[in-house]
């Protein structure tokens, strides 16, 4: 498995209720942008419209030697997905508060471009100051027993 993009914006702003893996519909030459890596997922989101599942706001860089014709880089890219777990995701992504983010984009064994989505909630600034102050204690304790021992 190749990752191509994480997604570290969301870990940090996000709860993350549960997750997905989708297939990515991409013409020829973006699939050659993505295996260089030329990709931006920090502001893309997941909708699901009419049964189907898009991600917009995916910004796949335009292949330099490509000779097809120009796509718009931030388009409208559906997602293949069983529909059963479209029914759930929908499920989720109606509940209040819940927006559907991809977390990361790779290529897996077989060289299919997926892309792993995940239902989530927006934390509240309390929730990262607590994860801050709770992340400086452990450094303290780990500092301190460095030094007993």
């Amino acid at each position: 498995m190749k990752v191509v993009a994480n997604n570290r914006k969301a870990l940090h702003d996000y709860h993350i209720l549960e997750s997905f893996e989708a297939g990515l519909v991409l013409a020829g030459s973006e699939v050659k942008s993505l295996r260089q890596g030329l990709v931006s997922i920090s502001d893309a989101y997941g909708d699901v419209s009419e049964g189907e599942v898009y991600v917009l706001n995916l910004h796949i860089s335009p292949y330099k030697y490509g000779s097809s014709g120009k796509l718009n880089p931030k388009r409208k890219r559906k997602l293949l997905m069983k529909k059963r777990e479209i029914k759930r995701l929908y499920g989720l992504v109606q509940q209040r508060g819940n927006t559907m983010i991809p977390l990361k984009i790779y290529f897996n064994e077989r060289g299919y471009a997926k892309v792993k989505i995940g239902v989530c909630r927006r934390k509240r600034l309390y929730d990262k100051k607590e994860k801050i102050l709770k992340k400086e204690e452990e450094r303290k304790i780990a500092k301190f027993r460095k030094i007993m021992r």
